[in-house]
């Protein structure tokens, strides 16, 4: 009997564990369907994105070799270096494969304004708000860019402007008596980080902090903050961040937010006229509090974050230039001989030629921003030369005046060159007639960009580097510490957002001038 029932529970136990394995089977063989399912999916989706052929009037196509991320790594390493292989290969105009999305590349100035102009068939938009998700995890969705324009070239213009430059001035001039206080030595720094530290200390206080002296936030601390999400930006944008830069990026942002928080509430905030006002809108459109100061991080960025860096690769072309650093300051001691009584300095800073081409010159070497729209319908691209091309729904144009007409060897002799009067007639007027292929050029250099994309605040940014060169010119003694270095290499990852920024630094010591 008992063995009787000891094989019972036997049967019984091995039915149980056949069940149990039948089940973990089943469930083995149903993960493996839907793995391979999945597997199947993504295959099909390579199949079908990797499908796209050239049709009849389309520009050139290059998908790489690479299914669905095509060119994107090569893009994302050196864009410049990248676009300018397609050029030769292609001509001026192409299409190319970047992680999923096909980017028709237009490098024919003469044809520019037929994509800056058509507000119909492309936005400008649709990709600014993929890219204000990512960098600063702000989305806007009532948002109207035409209105904020509209407000912003109100406080950037006439009287507005003269405001804001007089602050930037006390600023700036505040800071560099800081910097030099009780000092007879030569200090040493890095150019780079002299320039860009102390023109957004100014920056900031001119519009973040106004004029008021009490409860103030320290300006070093947000630069320093600043620094660490400015570092992050371009990995952000491509999202590329490693795990530890992800956090990272997290924990910048949320300090600058807070950093940030009080500016613009109120006249009492001390914040710039043109902040507060922005802030108002963002509350008409129904911004909450939270999202408003995400908002005013995009601000600091498209204030401050090629400012410093563009006074960077000017103090640095003239340091190793040295028939430019003369030219530029026999125009600024003409100035300080000026009688101030009658005419304030200022003023006086409007009329600089040899200043204003050396700056045009720098910008034409360091500013590199792409120019990108979505094609939001079908269109014919008519080409300046009388080309016609075709545009797909859903791609995406990127003009990159970088290569053309900046870089451009048949607009510009010598375009690696720095030349401090590339931009002055021979008589010393402003030289404005460039050409390619025997016609003039509208655009010669785009460092400001055009159309939508233009810069509201370019003759701000313009009086505020032309002010800091011109006091640290007539302050200091500055000078490299290796008067044989030569200019840092690009920093490759940063084209298309603007100012370039450098792979290092360049030493240079500076002293006060005895005569202050």
């Amino acid at each position: 009997m008992f063995s009787l029932r000891r094989t019972n529970v036997q049967v019984v136990m091995v039915k149980v564990l056949y069940s149990r394995a039948s089940g973990t089977s089943s469930r083995l063989r149903a993960m493996i369907w839907t793995i391979l399912l999945i597997v199947q999916g993504i295959l099909i989706l390579f199949i079908l994105v990797s499908k796209r052929s050239r049709s009849e009037k389309e520009p050139p196509l290059d998908k790489g070799v690479i299914p669905w991320l095509g060119h994107a790594l090569e893009f994302g390493r050196d864009a410049s270096k990248f676009l300018t292989r397609m050029k030769v290969k292609h001509g001026d105009i192409f299409t190319v494969r970047v992680a999923g999305r096909y980017v028709t590349v237009l490098l024919d100035p003469s044809s520019y304004d037929a994509v800056i102009e058509d507000s119909v068939s492309l936005d400008f938009t649709r990709y600014a708000q993929v890219l204000m998700d990512r960098i600063f995890s702000l989305r806007l969705p009532h948002h109207n860019p035409a209105v904020e324009k509209a407000m912003m070239k109100q406080h950037f213009e006439g009287e507005s402007l003269s405001c804001l430059s007089s602050t930037m001035h006390c600023h700036l001039q505040s800071l560099l008596l800081q910097a030099c206080h009780n000092q007879t030595d030569w200090n040493t720094d890095g150019l780079f980080s002299f320039c860009y530290s102390l023109l957004f200390r100014a920056g900031y206080l001119t519009h973040f902090e106004g004029e008021q002296k009490s409860n103030r936030t320290d300006p070093i601390a947000v630069y320093a903050e600043y620094r660490k999400f400015d570092n992050l930006l371009t990995k952000m944008a491509r999202t590329m961040l490693k795990p530890e830069e992800k956090r990272t990026a997290h924990s910048v942002r949320v300090r600058l937010w807070d950093l940030l928080a009080p500016a613009g509430l109120g006249e009492g905030s001390g914040s710039s006229t043109w902040l507060r006002c922005y802030r108002h809108l963002l509350q008409e459109e129904g911004a909450d509090e939270e999202t408003q100061r995400r908002a005013l991080l995009l601000q600091l960025w498209a204030t401050q974050g090629n400012v410093g860096p563009a006074a960077f690769w000017l103090l640095g072309f003239l340091l190793t230039n040295p028939e430019a650093m003369r030219a530029v300051k026999k125009e600024f001691s003409k100035i300080s001989g000026q009688d101030s009584a009658q005419c304030p300095l200022l003023d006086r800073l409007q009329h600089t030629p040899v200043f204003d081409s050396a700056l045009e010159e720098t910008l034409r070497l360091s500013a590199a921003p792409f120019i990108t729209r979505e094609v939001v319908q079908a269109k014919t691209l008519h080409m300046a030369d009388g080309q016609e091309y075709k545009l797909r729904s859903g791609d995406r144009v990127c003009l990159f005046p970088f290569i053309s007409p900046q870089m451009d060897p048949e607009i510009h002799q010598e375009p690696q060159r720095f030349k401090y009067d590339r931009f002055l007639n021979q008589e010393g007027s402003v030289k404005k007639d460039f050409f390619k292929g025997g016609r003039r050029l509208k655009y010669y250099t785009m460092p400001w960009g055009a159309g939508t994309n233009g810069c509201v605040g370019k003759r701000f940014a313009i009086s505020s580097i032309r002010q800091f060169v011109y006091l640290v010119l007539s302050h200091l003694e500055l000078e490299l510490c290796d008067p044989e270095a030569q200019m840092p290499e690009v920093n490759s990852s940063r084209y298309g957002f603007g100012m370039l920024q450098p792979e290092g630094d360049l030493a240079i010591r500076y002293k006060p001038r005895r005569s202050h």
